[in-house]
């Protein structure tokens, strides 16, 4: 492998994305991901290593009754390449898009000779074919012996990872440093860098029912006592973390006291202490929201992806994804972002990661998605060349 860009096969690669586009794979689409993630074995088959599906973890949700329900995953793919190499490094990407099997958005079209639309083509199945070929690359270029490393493709990314969360810190634990695929932060391949946290929360209210004309002082209006937690949860945001009310489920006839509601939002802390802080002020918050109202609450979720603060560590990693590019001709930056990833998972285990490996496109999370076809190439030599510099000793 000498870095360039011929090393890499660009019809090869677009085939993949093409064929792994084609396929639905919202995260509840568990029959569409299992189809994926065999395809996606056999592609990583071509690895040195041992290639396994790994069932997702347990996850509960919260229905709009309130009751708690288990939540099913797909599995997630893991690959595992000389596990007794003294440096070794983490690869991460997912295998799900936003978009269900009844979402209209299910087709390809090319946009001009160079750019093609279409679901998860940048988020993130033209990332995996990014990795995959980049690894392929390492292996071939002479250097491998000296380096190892785990694959990770899980199939709940875009919900928050709850189903392989755990999975990806065990999968962390004494890596030198770690790559994930996620598009790049903007269409000219600009990596994200430092992130913000994010959380998701459900508080399930229950009142008491009366007639709304006859004995409505009798009853306990669980939409009001929900509306009131609104307002004050929007009284708490501040520069460190903003807090987003999403949804507001209960209630039946207009003429009826409602009993029952269920709050769902999400918060985005900028820092750890906001996170914390928050979690604090919201127990104290449903404490007088229940003596006011008279009503019970119960809380589900919290913060699941801490924000991800780039230290002296991960800043090096990031100067070396920097200076491969500069050998290859590409002109690497980074800018904050304040969306989150896997990334923050792996920076919270205290491993460097660059999470913004992957393709450059756009309008991701829309029917607008976009890959520029070229960044398949581009970005597989980038990743290839920065690997093989760890393999070189890089990030001592």
């Amino acid at each position: 492998m000498d870095g360039t860009s011929g090393t890499f096969d660009r019809a090869a690669m677009l085939a993949q994305v093409q064929a792994w586009s084609a396929l639905n794979t919202g995260t509840a689409n568990l029959a569409g991901l299992a189809q994926q993630a065999a395809m996606l074995a056999e592609a990583f088959a071509v690895l040195p290593g041992t290639v396994a599906l790994v069932d997702p973890a347990p996850v509960t949700a919260i229905a709009a009754d309130g009751s708690a329900f288990d939540k099913p995953h797909g599995q997630h793919l893991v690959v595992r390449v000389r596990p007794q190499a003294n440096r070794r490094i983490l690869l991460t990407g997912h295998m799900d898009t936003v978009f269900p099997s009844d979402h209209p958005f299910q087709r390809q079209t090319w946009l001009d000779g160079e750019t093609l639309n279409g679901p998860g083509v940048a988020d993130m199945k033209g990332g995996i074919a990014v990795m995959l070929h980049a690894l392929m690359a390492f292996e071939a270029s002479g250097h491998a012996a000296a380096l190892g490393y785990d694959v990770l493709i899980n199939s709940d990314e875009e919900t928050g990872s709850l189903a392989s969360a755990a999975l990806i810190a065990e999968l962390a634990q004494g890596k030198l440093a770690a790559l994930t695929y996620e598009p790049a932060a903007l269409p000219d391949g600009t990596l994200a860098h430092e992130r913000g946290g994010t959380g998701n929360y459900s508080i399930t209210f229950a009142g008491k029912s009366a007639h709304a004309g006859r004995n409505p002082h009798e009853g306990r209006n669980a939409i009001v006592a929900a509306a009131d937690l609104i307002l004050r949860l929007k009284a708490l945001e501040t520069a460190e973390i903003t807090i987003n009310p999403a949804k507001l489920e209960g209630g039946a006839a207009n003429n009826v006291v409602p009993d029952h509601a269920v709050l769902r939002f999400n918060v985005r802390p900028r820092t750890v202490e906001a996170g914390a802080a928050f979690d604090h002020a919201l127990n104290h918050l449903l404490v007088d929201i229940q003596a006011v109202h008279q009503v019970a609450t119960h809380r589900h979720g919290g913060v699941t992806r801490p924000p991800k603060k780039v230290d002296a560590r991960a800043q090096a990693l990031f100067d070396l994804v920097r200076e491969c590019g500069a050998e290859l001709g590409q002109d690497i930056r980074w800018q904050s972002s304040g969306g989150v990833c896997d990334g923050n998972n792996i920076a919270a285990c205290g491993v460097p990661v660059v999470d913004t490996m992957g393709v450059c496109g756009g309008a991701i999370h829309s029917p607008d998605e976009y890959l520029i076809v070229p960044s398949l190439v581009t970005r597989a030599a980038l990743s290839a060349r920065v690997i093989t510099r760890l393999a070189q000793g890089a990030l001592n």
